[in-house]
């Protein structure tokens, strides 16, 4: 049986090395470009939610709302720069008197970047992006959404539950389209012992946007708004 290393084309095999490494190089480079533009952007918000909804819905009109009130507040406001509830995020942003931030991806579909970006990154890596949405966020908050919804929201929530994130509130606006998600975890995951009630309690379904932003101030008037020097750390391994 011939090993693989005899197999292989050598040629190629240089080529593809070559191509990773640029490719590396790549990743690199969006971590340096978001370290650059937001490394001195605090205290922000990281609203995430659907690209599909239009302007006229509830959930557009209601984060446009709670992404103004935290922007007069003195928080910026990052989102994924694209349209629907992203859109609506940056929208009220810029509206307001702190900056406006949208972290684009490129995709195949959906994703068209919205007009009211302050400060406007594009990655092409999705795991950089996280990080970005992580590293720079003193609170998160999740409006209705789908699979990329799901995605952004548990990632920040497991940052937290496994002590690698610092925590921060984590907020789900819409009872009526959460309230699901919520039974479900006390159903499953906590009535079999694989999360604990403190766990779940990372999460909070707040429905009114004025008190979106006093939940999020009353936190921190406890403990301040300056990481401490232990989080800064863990901030440095996300």
């Amino acid at each position: 049986m011939p090993q693989l290393r005899s197999v292989a084309n050598s040629q190629r095999a240089t080529s593809v090395k070559a191509r990773e490494s640029w490719h590396v190089l790549g990743i690199i480079s969006e971590f340096v470009d978001a370290t650059e533009k937001l490394a001195s952007v605090r205290p922000a918000v990281s609203i995430f939610g659907s690209a599909r909804i239009t302007p006229e819905h509830r959930w557009y009109q209601t984060t446009v709302d709670v992404a103004r009130r935290l922007s007069d507040s003195g928080f910026a406001v990052i989102s994924g720069g694209g349209p629907g509830v992203m859109e609506a995020a940056n929208r009220g942003a810029h509206e307001g008197k702190s900056p406006s931030i949208g972290l684009n991806i490129e995709l195949p579909s959906e994703q068209q970047s919205n007009p009211y970006q302050d400060i406007s990154l594009t990655f092409r890596h999705f795991f950089a992006r996280k990080v970005a949405f992580a590293k720079y966020a003193t609170a998160f908050i999740a409006v209705p959404g789908g699979f990329g919804t799901l995605d952004e929201l548990l990632e920040m929530v497991t940052l937290i539950q496994t002590k690698v994130g610092r925590r921060i509130p984590v907020i789900l606006i819409d009872s009526t389209f959460w309230g699901g998600l919520i039974d479900w975890l006390r159903a499953g995951p906590l009535a079999h012992g694989l999360i604990s009630e403190d766990e779940l309690e990372i999460i909070r379904v707040i429905d009114d946007p004025e008190q979106i932003v006093d939940v999020i101030f009353d936190f921190y008037q406890a403990r301040g708004f300056v990481p401490t020097k232990h989080e800064r750390e863990m901030l440095l391994y996300l």
